[in-house]
C-alpha cells in the first residue's frame, strides 16, 4: 500500500508506540529507580508523568493524565509530592527512559532512520488541547545517544496518542471511565486506573468508543503529515521491527 494517508499511518502505529513508549515504565530497574528515591512504583509513575507540568495542583494532574481515577491520581501525586518535587521526579522517569533505550534499542538495525521520522512526526505535532505531550516534548534531553533519544521519541509519540485518545472520547461523549470500560481491558483496566464500582454497562458504550478511537486515529495522525506517504510506511514497519527487536531479546 504506497498511499498510505497519516490517519492510516497512526492506526498502524499504534501497537509499537504503545509498547515501544511505555516499556520502560514497567522494567524492574526503573521501579529499582522508585525505591531508591524512596517512591512507591505508583507515586514514581504518577509523577514520573505528570511532574513535566511542575508542581501544579493533583486535580490539574488528573486532568491531563485524564484516564487515571482523580482520587488514584491525588493519592499518587501527594506521596511524591513529600519526597522530592515534582519536576525532579518526571526528568528521574527520562533518565530511566533514556537508560532503557540506550540498553534496548542501541543495537537496533535501523536506528538513525527510526530516529529521524519520528523525530519529525513528534516535533511538527500541534499541542492545542495536548498540555501533557507538550510539558513532555519541552523537557531537555539528558542523553542524546540515539537510543535514549529513540525511547524519548517512542515515548513522546505514546503520550501524543494518549493525549489525541482524551480529546477523542470526550468528543464522543464518553467520560475516561465509560471509555475504559467499553475496551479491551474493561472492568479490569478500570479497577487497575484506581476507579472504583460499580461500573457502567458496557454493551450502550461499545459503539461510540469505537467511533472515538477512529478519532484518536484522525487526530494523531495530524502529526504524520510531515512525512511522506512511503516514509510513514517506513516509520510504520521500523517500529513494528524494533518491537520485535526488544521482545526477541527479552529473557525467557
Amino acid at each position: 500500500m504506497s498511499r498510505v494517508t497519516p490517519e492510516q499511518a497512526a492506526a498502524a502505529a499504534k501497537q509499537a508506540v504503545l509498547m515501544l513508549g511505555g516499556a520502560f515504565s514497567d522494567d524492574p530497574k526503573t521501579m529499582r529507580r522508585a525505591r531508591q528515591i524512596g517512591l512507591t512504583g505508583w507515586a514514581f509513575y504518577v509523577a514520573g508523568r505528570g511532574g513535566a507540568l511542575g508542581d501544579v495542583r493533583a486535580d490539574t494532574v488528573a486532568a491531563a493524565l485524564g484516564f487515571i481515577a482523580p482520587e488514584a491520581v491525588q493519592d499518587g501525586w501527594d506521596a511524591a509530592r513529600k519526597v522530592a518535587p515534582p519536576e525532579q521526579i518526571a526528568a528521574d522517569n527520562l533518565d530511566e527512559c533514556c537508560r532503557w533505550g540506550r540498553e534496548h534499542l542501541e543495537s537496533f538495525y535501523a536506528l538513525p532512520k527510526l530516529v529521524e521520522l519520528a523525530e519529525r512526526v513528534v516535533v511538527s505535532a500541534e499541542t492545542a488541547g495536548m498540555p501533557l505531550f507538550a510539558a513532555w516534548r519541552a523537557m531537555p534531553l539528558p542523553d542524546d545517544s540515539p537510543g535514549a533519544r529513540a525511547a524519548v521519541l517512542a515515548h513522546l509519540l505514546r503520550e501524543h496518542r494518549g493525549a489525541a485518545h482524551l480529546l477523542a472520547i470526550r468528543a464522543s461523549g464518553l467520560s475516561p471511565l465509560e471509555a475504559i470500560i467499553a475496551g479491551p481491558e474493561g472492568e479490569a483496566g478500570a479497577t487497575a486506573f484506581g476507579w472504583q464500582p460499580p461500573f457502567p454497562p458496557f454493551e450502550p458504550l461499545v459503539r461510540r468508543r469505537s467511533w472515538a478511537e477512529a478519532l484518536t486515529d484522525r487526530i494523531a495522525g495530524e502529526a504524520f503529515r510531515a512525512l511522506a506517504p512511503t516514509e510513514r510506511i517506513e516509520l510504520v514497519n521500523l517500529l513494528d521491527a524494533a518491537v520485535t527487536t526488544v521482545q526477541e531479546a527479552a529473557p525467557v
